[in-house]
């Protein structure tokens, strides 16, 4: 059963398999990415979290583990640009169309560039929001990097 969301239609129209896994989000917990992780019973590399960015005065897409953190120099870096911070929570949910939680990179209502952290290359699939906060997919980096356009490289610390 195809739950639908930008996300899924999308994926649905570019012909990408994926796998749909929804659980009972916390309202309590805002750590979104490590709840999905554990609640699901991945380890925490695997499963990735979307951030919007303001980088030079555009909006960017990161995507990388739960398990780190945005180098946001290297991802304005990766970008061209000079400096990048983490965009305004209502401007990224207005340009994606998703809440904070449960953005998605996939299906978002304003294509933005996109950067994926090379530590999913080293995983069969990966896990990303589906849409909306207790909902992940899972689906092989090389289709999460087709359905989004992203460019892959180093942007995630420890």
């Amino acid at each position: 059963m195809v739950t639908a969301t930008p996300a899924t239609v999308a994926l649905a129209a570019l012909g990408i398999a994926f796998i749909e896994h929804g659980y009972a989000h916390d309202t309590a917990n805002t750590s979104f990415g490590l709840e999905a992780a554990t609640v699901l019973g991945l380890e925490p590399a695997r499963v990735f979290k979307t951030l919007v960015a303001d980088v030079d005065g555009t909006l960017a897409v990161a995507i990388v583990p739960v398990s780190g953190m945005l180098d946001l120099k290297t991802f304005a870096s990766v970008l061209g640009a000079k400096k990048a911070v983490l965009a305004d929570p209502a401007m990224a949910e207005r340009r994606t169309g998703y809440l904070v939680g449960g953005i998605s990179p996939i299906g978002q209502k304003t294509l933005l560039r996109t950067v994926l952290d090379e530590t999913a290359e080293l995983f069969d699939t990966v896990f990303v929001s589906g849409g909306r906060r207790g909902f992940d997919l899972e689906l092989a980096p090389h289709d999460l990097i087709r359905a989004t356009t992203a460019v892959v490289a180093s942007i995630a610390r420890n």
